[in-house]
């Protein structure tokens, strides 16, 4: 090796690493960009290849000299990237500008250090077609818009600087490119906005953001699943020690959780009430109660009467007039009671299959707060059994031959006992109540209070729950004698209780994954000793629509619930600066605000409530459903979506990373081929073939698998104030 000595220009590039924890770090992108960095002996300085090859983002996204020590994304014309960028992708961006994470692998950051803070905007619907003209904004003139390869061209041009930009970036602009190919570079390459050619909605963002990125949204093209973008940017692996890696691999079987270390935050069950969204998302049959308006509650008693989950099928709903209806007055409420007051009731069912409803209920149990057994039926389904399932219900035909209870026998007395002040708790109660045709709005679910290790959708078996948190054995008899309805109350019950007494975040330690907030509270403030020491660690708030300190904003420093999205521009603004009075949060604001935006998604349909009528399958294959909004319409509502992130944009501080995504592409035509398929396998498994309302062959296989690629396809912006 040679041992010359290094010329002061040299040293002087070093400052683009920072020390300590950072120079551990250094990614490919971070890598390339210090290396390409180094001055070439022999040719001049003038020639410097920083001029030549990087295009740099920085303070309002224009390009700066690279003496200064202002922070600053970087991209290179000589990496190209090899795969989709991932929300996660995002999420390391961010905990490496403000949380010590590791350096990014698609972008370098100059001076990271110098970043602040960080805002991350979540704004569902938008999406790629609406930039290259395959949607169609009314305000965008004659709707022609060119891409040009600005390898060949260099041409792009922002007021009045010549901007060299990476071959693998495109330019939006006349002639649109459209990628049919899943596996093209050109799927995941960036590409340079051009103000001049955008739709007038979009052009603000042209001002805001120099690059568009494909963000693919975290999912399953084996079982064409798309999961949670919420849940990718808020949920951050655990760094882990190499002897605690190496521990994980010599460790077999569940692990009972260590609680020796916890400490306890007593919390009311009420919190744990699922919400209209996480109903929806799980599938439930949602009670009258939830729909505010009458055009809602016409539409959802149509939907339920196409389903085969209206009265006239016999659906029955718990009586609840009102949400409101189940508080309890503070005076009636016992000091230091988990259960508010509450009647608490845990429930689980067995079922078999029959000819003509598909599963059937034979067995149901409910079990009280004190454990004690408020019901234990055993139900004669209406048409004849062809499964009793006894490997998994336990149920055999010498057990229901003297039954006589049936189906509508259950429905009067559970309408009885459950009064607007009663929580229904179990396991995947969306099956049970389905079995027992009745919805109630009060409910609370463990498959979803403790999250699966590997985060939504997959959810955790009640037989694995009790082993790691209850140190308890379940369902022995599964496979052979089949389960206890009455044990798996308890057992739920058990787990609802211990998630009362620890506190929301139990459970949470088993998954491989943690909040960003509680990530950011292990970080400490620049300047400040360790947290491990007696430090401050750094703050964090949520502003979204509704209620969200339900979900993940009991977790972060501040929560802020908002009913339009101009009231989410004003939660950020309070979160990044704080209140002037400094009343809830002080001044200088939070560390870190995620946000949500969802107008512009309610417009379009994209919110949860994706479900759908047999009646309007036919229509799936042609594209039809839920209608698209006018093209007046969507321009206007993009064009006041536009404007809001330019207006966060413009009230954040210097030195602010600023990132915003859209999670999904269109996610409906997904939603309704897989709302087929489920009724296609109720269906199959009780009717012949040309008896099925709905047929699933390897066409509608393979239009799934497209929705599925269609809905992962998102959008990614970000830049440096």
């Amino acid at each position: 090796m040679s041992k010359k000595k290094r010329k002061h220009s040299q040293f002087a590039q070093d400052d683009v690493v920072d020390q300590g924890e950072s120079a551990r770090n250094l990614g490919v992108a971070s890598t390339l960009a210090h290396l390409h960095s180094q001055p070439q002996n022999d040719k001049p300085k003038a020639q410097d290849s920083d001029k030549d090859d990087w295009t740099m983002i920085g303070k309002g996204g224009k390009k700066h000299k690279t003496h200064n020590n202002y922070p600053a994304l970087v991209y290179a014309n000589f990496h190209k990237q090899q795969s989709s960028i991932k929300i996660n992708d995002l999420q390391t961006l961010v905990l490496y500008c403000i949380a010590h994470g590791t350096s990014p692998q698609w972008v370098s950051i100059r001076h990271h250090y110098g970043v602040k803070k960080a805002v991350v905007l979540f704004v569902p619907g938008l999406e790629k077609g609406m930039f290259d003209g395959s949607v169609s904004l009314e305000s965008s003139g004659n709707g022609e818009q060119d891409v040009e390869p600005s390898n060949e061209t260099g041409s792009a041009v922002k007021d009045g600087e010549a901007q060299h930009v990476s071959s693998s970036v495109a330019v939006l602009g006349k002639n649109p490119i459209i990628h049919t190919s899943t596996t093209s570079p050109d799927e995941y390459s960036s590409m340079r906005l051009a103000p001049d050619t955008l739709p007038d909605p979009l052009k603000p963002l042209a001002e805001c953001f120099d690059y568009l990125w494909p963000v693919k949204a975290p999912g399953d093209d084996k079982f064409s699943k798309v999961f949670s973008p919420l849940h990718a940017m808020l949920n951050a692996p655990i760094p882990k020690s190499l002897e605690q890696k190496e521990a994980e691999k010599a460790r077999k079987g569940t692990k009972p959780v260590n609680n020796q270390q916890w400490e306890n935050k007593r919390t009311r069950i009420t919190i744990f009430i699922l919400s209209k969204d996480e109903l929806q998302e799980s599938e439930f049959v949602l009670h009258p109660v939830w729909f505010d308006t009458e055009s809602q509650t016409a539409t959802e008693k149509k939907r339920r009467e196409a389903s085969k989950e209206s009265p006239e099928h016999g659906w029955v709903d718990s009586h609840v007039t009102r949400l409101d209806d189940g508080d309890v007055p503070a005076q009636d409420v016992q000091q230091g009671s988990l259960s508010a007051g509450r009647t608490v009731l845990a429930m689980d069912c067995e079922m078999c299959k029959t000819q003509e409803d598909g599963m059937a209920l034979t067995r149901i149990s409910l079990v009280g707060w004190d454990g004690d057994v408020v019901m234990d039926e055993l139900v004669k389904p209406d048409y004849p059994i062809t499964d009793y399932l006894t490997p998994f219900s336990g149920i055999t035909a010498e057990k229901l031959d003297p039954v006589t209870t049936t189906l509508v026998d259950i429905q009067k007395r559970l309408l009885e006992l459950l009064t607007p002040r009663t929580i229904l708790v179990g396991h995947s109660l969306e099956s049970d109540l389905k079995a027992l045709k009745l919805t109630h709005p009060f409910i609370v679910d463990t498959s979803i209070l403790y999250q699966h290790p590997r985060g939504p959708p997959l959810k955790s078996s009640l037989k694995w729950l009790a082993q790691k948190y209850l140190n308890r054995e379940i369902q022995k008899g599964h496979g052979t004698l089949g389960h206890d309805s009455v044990e798996d109350s308890r057992a739920c019950l058990d787990l609802v209780k211990m998630k009362c007494e620890k506190g929301p975040e139990w459970g949470n330690s088993a998954s491989s994954t943690e909040t960003i907030f509680k990530r950011l509270s292990r970080t400490s403030q620049a300047g400040s000793a360790p947290v491990a020491d007696g430090g401050q660690g750094k703050t964090g708030a949520i502003v979204d629509h509704g209620s969200p300190e339900k979900n993940f904003g009991h977790m972060a420093t501040f929560s802020i619930g908002c009913n339009t999205d101009a009231e989410v521009v004003e939660g950020v603004k309070r979160a990044v600066l704080g209140d002037p009075d400094g009343a809830t949060i002080s001044g200088g604001g939070v560390d870190f605000t995620w946000a949500r935006m969802r107008e512009l998604e309610a417009l379009r349909g994209w919110s949860n409530n994706h479900r759908y009528d047999v009646i309007q399958m036919d229509h799936v294959l042609e594209g039809n459903g839920t209608p698209e909004p006018s093209s007046s319409e969507l321009a206007a509502k993009v064009a006041s979506t536009v404007s809001h992130i330019c207006d966060v944009r413009a009230l954040l501080p210097p030195c602010t990373l600023l990132v915003v995504y859209t999670g999904t592409g269109d996610p409906r035509n997904l939603a309704r081929l897989q709302q087929m398929q489920r009724t296609f396998k109720r269906e199959y498994k009780v009717k012949k073939w040309d008896e099925l309302s709905v047929k699933w062959t390897d066409t509608e296989e393979q239009a799934m698998k497209k929705a599925c690629n269609t809905a992962r396809q998102g959008l990614g912006f970000v830049t440096i104030t």
